[in-house]
Order: structure tokens, then sequence, then C-alpha cells
């Protein structure tokens, strides 16, 4: 007679083999963000000396300091510490800006309002509009602005200078310019020129560039709003 087979016994614990498997592969995980944390530390800190050599010039971070302060409580009663002012160049601007104003206060053949000067991003802009320097669609200097024009080149230091030429949303095509890009460049380097042979800015400081309408100052659908559009600005450019 044969022996009866017993039924096998179920092995209720292999769960325990995955629960393992996924145990490691937690483990692995988590090392691999931990080195990854390690990394971005070293990162942090090459920067901090990157910024500590760059700003050093500038005597922004304290030379004694090995890394500048990357949290926001790096100044007394945990507050940050203010950048002192004023910025290098923020003082040349505004000497050249009284300089300029001056002149053109004892100008009397350029209309108030035809030269403005204004602080932008890049440094002082000091504009020329169309009224006191060009005829309507030409790039030929007015006469009556050659004088003043001369007493704004001495007035500027210098530096690097952009000269970008500008007009309305008014389409223009004459024997000369094909459009309003034509017109603004010629009427930027008609500027340019002229500043290069009265002030003491150096050619290779110059940049010369013209926008056509599509930087205007206000709108252009009012007389008024095109006619300050046109204009060529000298950019006072501040040492990076």
């Amino acid at each position: 007679m044969s022996k009866k087979k017993h039924p096998e016994h179920v092995n209720h614990e292999r769960w325990l083999v995955s629960y393992a498997d996924f145990i490691t592969l937690l483990f692995a995980f988590f090392v691999v963000l931990f080195a990854s944390g390690q990394s971005d530390k070293h990162k942090k800190e090459k920067m901090a000396h990157s910024m500590q050599a760059a700003f050093s010039e500038m005597g922004i971070f304290d030379q004694h300091s090995k890394f500048p302060s990357l949290d926001d409580t790096s100044g007394p009663n945990g507050t940050p510490t203010p950048i002192a002012l004023p910025l290098p160049g923020v003082e040349r601007d505004a000497e050249t800006q009284r300089r300029v104003e001056q002149v053109v206060k004892q100008s009397s053949a350029v209309p108030t309002g035809d030269v403005t000067v204004r602080p932008t991003a890049d440094g002082l802009t000091v504009s020329l509009h169309e009224g006191g320097f060009f005829d309507s669609g030409s790039a030929e200097l007015r006469p009556g602005a050659v004088p003043v024009l001369k007493a704004l080149a001495a007035t500027l230091p210098e530096g690097g200078l952009r000269v970008e030429g500008h007009t309305d949303n008014v389409p223009m095509r004459s024997a000369l310019y094909a459009s309003n890009w034509e017109l603004s460049t010629a009427r930027a380097a008609t500027i340019a020129r002229f500043l290069l042979e009265h002030s003491a800015i150096r050619p290779e400081q110059v940049t010369v560039a013209g926008y056509a309408e599509f930087h205007p100052l206000t709108s252009n659908a009012t007389p008024e709003g095109r006619a300050a559009n046109r204009r060529v600005d000298l950019v006072l450019l501040r040492s990076k």
C-alpha cells in the first residue's frame, strides 16, 4: 500500500525576500542623495570663492573674510549687510548730468526740451531730440546745433559710449534712406563721428546702432509722442 502524501508546507515568509530587496534599494537611493548633497556643498564653496575674488576689487567684501556669507544673517541683528553707496560710476554720472544741464541752460541755439538726461540701467543717457539737431528725414546736422553739440562733447567723460538712433513709427522712403532703419543708423553715425572729433572718447570705446521705431520712449499715438521718439541717445556706459 502506498504511503499517503502529506501536503507541502506553505512558506509564509517569502515576502521577506522582496522586503529585503526594497530596503537595499532604498538605502542605495539615500546614499546617492547624500553624495549629491556633499557635491553641491563643494560647488557652493567654489562659487563663494569665485564671488570673493570677483568683488574684492570693488571693496564690497572684506579682505579678511575667506568666503562671503551666503545666508541672510550676515549683518548685525540678523539683517543683510548693505552695499556701500555710491557704486563706481554713479558720482561720474551725477557730475556729467550737472554739466550737460548747464550747457543746455546756457545755449540759445537748441530749444528747451530738445536735450534731456535720464539715468538708465546701462548708465547715463543723454537724448538729442530731432527738433534741435536734424531736419525731418535728414541725417545732416543743423548748423545751429553745432555749438551746443561741441559744448556737450566737451562734458563727456572718457569711457564707453553707445550712440543709438531712434525714429517714430511713421514709414519713410527717400532717395537716401529706404526706411527708418537707415535713417536712424545714419543719424547715430553722424553724431558719433562729431563726438569723436570733439571729445576725449576714443573710437574703440564707441558703438553705433540704429533702432528705427522699435525702442520708443513713449506712445506714437500723438504728435508730441512721435516727436519725443525721434532722437539720438548718447548712453554713457557705466564700467562693469
